[in-house]
């Protein structure tokens, strides 16, 4: 307010100064015997007391009023606000209208996003890095600060918004309550360390939403924030900076502790009972965080006989560091007598591209023999096996070596590479999705097409394993089905339309780890009734079989051709 009665007064001063020259008849005051540059002045003047410290409150000069294309058409990361640099100690006040297309598109990510970033104020400069990025959807991701001690914790954004018509569903509330919404974001940087973030949306609706994020910044250093926006763009109305509400540190307790990696067995005489293992508490607030194995109390049972073991984890230390009443989780180990050998079976692996093979040992059984005459397998992730070998035909032999409690042991396998007849995807499993594929093959009106092949996958993702394609001559699209039991079609354009199924017998615990090594063979069925079932069935490299089966898929029996596709994973067909 201040501000604008100030521009009042000197514009009004400017204007009668020209009629005062010139007289009343016919005067434009910006054309007429004015100065040249009276826009540039009052402009000038205008920037000087909006940012004027007022008592506690230091406006903020807008250049970049509006952020984003106005007809919906920004890209992601195409357009920005200002930035606006916080020091420790002042929180920034922004205030804007989100106009937004998202509650017809359907899309929730087309509305406002927070970057907050270190003290570097150019995205193209050196040194630039993010804190994090936050989205108006309660979604966000971390930047390269985390690199600096800085982490985001997905776990600390919160938000409040309804379920105003009662569907199951908060996101087309959401998304109706954001299409021109007016938002006050708040993004305190307290000389504490942490930066709480508050956005304060209130629809034309009627409605009035919250999302809210905090996280770890630099105590003493600026920090910098801009917003960016994508299909929508922003009108920013008001900036200025504030004191920090935040002047003392909020301590937590902890909640829970949980414990990863743990051995599952030590050797007698062994005393590593926690190994390589990790330790994530998570606090009251809801953040989580390892911690340091020197701040952990461990129980731990007798280790000089042999058997299972319960070895309790505790820990009681505040988010700050002070004590607290304690947090405790456990696990088990066997205590198993001291190895004196083992050996390992020997597999044919498959092939067919000349590049060298990432060698995956699924099928591969290492045994350990006890100085008791006893036997154990032993998992293979805990065994050395070599990490590549070349892809000629005929028999490999390979080193394998296993370190136990006291000693390394060493022993050799024989890997039979047996070369198949084509292939799909590359022998380092950097496939993207939808840009290798097999031939494409006809399927006759009642009759089927099967391939049998081999499935090498890095074991990542459900998904990183063979896809049947259906579709036209012309490469018209039926359907495509996943090995995981998902699939898309053109008839419903989401998934399976209502006259087709899906059955499987997947151990879904074991899906993913044992995608590689399995031999897969895939029938495709033209039941020449418009319709036609493809059969997935597998066998890991254990021996253990499953199936996948989807049935009735709308096509046209008159013109059906089948495809193989598959992503970050390979397939060597063999027939």
């Amino acid at each position: 307010m201040k501000t604008t009665k100030l521009l009042r007064c000197t514009l009004c001063a400017v204007i009668l100064s020209a009629l005062g020259l010139v007289g009343c008849e016919d005067v434009d005051t910006y054309s007429i015997n004015a100065p040249s540059d009276l826009q540039s002045r009052i402009d000038s003047i205008a920037a000087a007391n909006a940012s004027k410290d007022t008592g506690d409150t230091t406006y903020i000069t807008i250049a970049t009023a509006i952020v984003g294309e106005t007809d919906f058409s920004s890209g992601w990361w195409t357009v920005f606000s200002d930035y606006f640099t916080i020091p420790a100690g002042k929180k920034l006040v922004v205030k804007y209208d989100n106009i937004s297309n998202c509650a017809t598109s359907g899309n929730n990510y087309e509305n406002w996003v927070l970057i907050v970033t270190n003290n570097v104020a150019d995205r193209d400069g050196d040194g630039y890095k993010e804190y994090f990025a936050l989205r108006s959807d309660a979604y966000g991701w971390g930047g390269d600060m985390v690199d600096d001690g800085y982490a985001y914790d997905e776990n600390m954004i919160s938000y409040d918004y309804p379920d105003t018509d009662g569907d199951g569903d908060v996101w087309n509330d959401f998304r109706n309550t954001m299409a021109d919404a007016s938002v006050t974001l708040d993004v305190d940087h307290s000389a504490t360390g942490v930066v709480y973030v508050t956005a304060t949306a209130t629809g034309k609706n009627g409605m009035i939403i919250t999302e809210t994020y905090n996280q770890s910044v630099s105590a003493t250093d600026n920090i910098v924030a801009f917003l960016t926006t994508e299909e929508s763009y922003l009108e920013i109305k008001e900036a200025y900076l504030i004191p920090s509400e935040v002047t003392e540190t909020v301590d937590y307790n902890p909640t829970s502790i949980t414990v990863s990696g743990t051995p599952s067995s030590i050797e007698l005489g062994s005393e590593n009972f926690w190994g390589d293992a990790t330790a994530t508490v998570t606090y009251a607030d809801g953040s989580s965080a390892e911690v340091d194995t020197a701040d952990i109390s461990f129980t731990v049972p007798d280790l000089t006989t042999l058997g299972e073991k319960t070895v309790i984890v505790s820990y009681n230390l505040t988010k700050e560091g002070e004590y607290c009443e304690a947090v405790s989780t456990y696990y088990t180990l066997e205590v198993t007598t001291p190895i004196v050998s083992i050996a390992a079976t020997d597999i044919n692996y498959y092939y067919y591209s000349s590049d060298d093979i990432l060698f995956n040992p699924a099928g591969i059984v290492v045994t350990a023999t006890y100085s008791d005459g006893s036997t154990v397998i032993i998992d293979n992730g805990d065994v050395v096996f070599p990490s590549k070998i070349s892809a000629i035909e005929g028999a490999h032999t390979i080193d394998i070596s296993y370190a136990g409690a006291t000693s390394t042991y060493t022993t050799t396998s024989t890997v039979t590479l047996i070369k198949g007849v084509s292939q799909v995807g590359a022998n380092d499993f950097s496939t993207a999705w939808w840009t290798a594929f097999s031939d494409d093959y006809t399927v006759a009106s009642g009759s089927s097409k099967t391939f049998k092949m081999y499935c090498y996958s890095d074991n990542l993702a459900n998904w990183h394993s063979p896809c049947t394609i259906l579709r036209k001559a012309d490469m018209t699209e039926y359907a495509v089905v996943r090995m995981d039991n998902y699939g898309w079609d053109t008839v419903s354009a989401d998934h399976f339309a209502a006259n087709s199924t899906s059955t499987s017998d997947w151990n879904w615990d074991i899906f993913m780890s044992s995608i590689s090594g399995s031999k897969v063979v895939i029938t495709v069925t033209n039941n020449g009734d418009n319709t036609a079932d493809i059969l997935y069935n597998v066998t890991y490299a254990t021996g253990e079989t499953h199936f996948q089966k989807y049935a009735g898929v709308t096509v046209d029996s008159s013109d059906l051709n089948c495809a193989l596709v598959t992503e970050e994973s390979y397939l060597v067909i063999v027939e």
